[in-house]
């Protein structure tokens, strides 16, 4: 797991180069692969993932950690809890509608993985959610049109930056705000994980998917774990 992890941390380190972001990013990226091999046993809930297909892109955690409750704000204006999510594998993906680089190429890697598994059931179909952790200058609708762009069964959603930091810590995940070089308010950017959370049809946290995305993997892992759902 040790190159993965360099991988991770290095995507991280290209963004802004924020020092802060890079040490709290290796600590939350090391937790959510220890996590994932088993090692917060206590602290997670839920049955057992041993009797899932086999994986290729995803790290499956040995048992699922069930999540916080949590309360995001829709694209459309509604509430978007944990309950809704139940039945679905879903791609959880934190990032801001101004990012120049690592938000548009996941997001259209998983516009393709998405049209692969297309022709599954709308009832169980595997969902991608996009979290954006701008939300100063995201609203939910922005947030919701740049997520549509790529593909129009995305879910899309954003909250006060307390609670995103709660959703995102609950995931292992981080961002930061990192100004720009003019010192303007409106000049800043969102340093953000890179890597991907995978939630169960029970809205808990199963497993991780760190870059590099090979979304032909993703989309034939994320097919095996609907089509093995009760």
């Amino acid at each position: 797991m040790v190159h993965r992890l360099d991988a991770y941390i290095l995507q991280i380190a290209m963004s802004k180069r924020a020092l802060p972001l890079l040490i709290i990013a290796a600590f939350a990226a090391a937790g959510g692969l220890w996590a994932a091999q088993g090692l917060f046993g206590s602290h997670t809930g839920g049955a057992s993932t041993s009797s899932l297909p086999a994986v290729s892109s995803i790290t499956l955690m040995a048992t699922p950690r069930v999540l916080p409750a949590f309360s995001l704000q829709q694209s459309d204006g509604t509430a978007l809890t944990g309950e809704e999510l139940h039945g679905h594998w879903t791609l959880v993906f934190i990032g801001f509608t101004h990012c120049p680089d690592v938000c548009p190429t996941t997001l259209a890697q998983l516009a393709a993985a998405q049209k692969q598994w297309a022709a599954l059931p709308e009832a169980s179909r595997p969902r991608v959610l996009f979290v954006s952790a701008d939300p100063a200058r995201d609203t939910p609708k922005i947030t919701g049109d740049y997520a549509h762009a790529f593909n129009a069964d995305s879910l899309a959603a954003t909250a006060p930056v307390s609670e995103l930091e709660a959703f995102a810590r609950s995931l292992s995940l981080v961002f930061m705000k990192v100004a720009g070089p003019s010192g303007r308010a409106d000049d800043y950017s969102i340093d953000h994980s890179a890597s991907m959370v995978v939630l169960d049809p029970q809205a808990r946290m199963a497993g991780v998917i760190v870059p590099p995305f090979d979304p032909k993997a993703i989309a034939a892992d994320l097919i095996a774990l609907t089509k093995a759902s009760p």
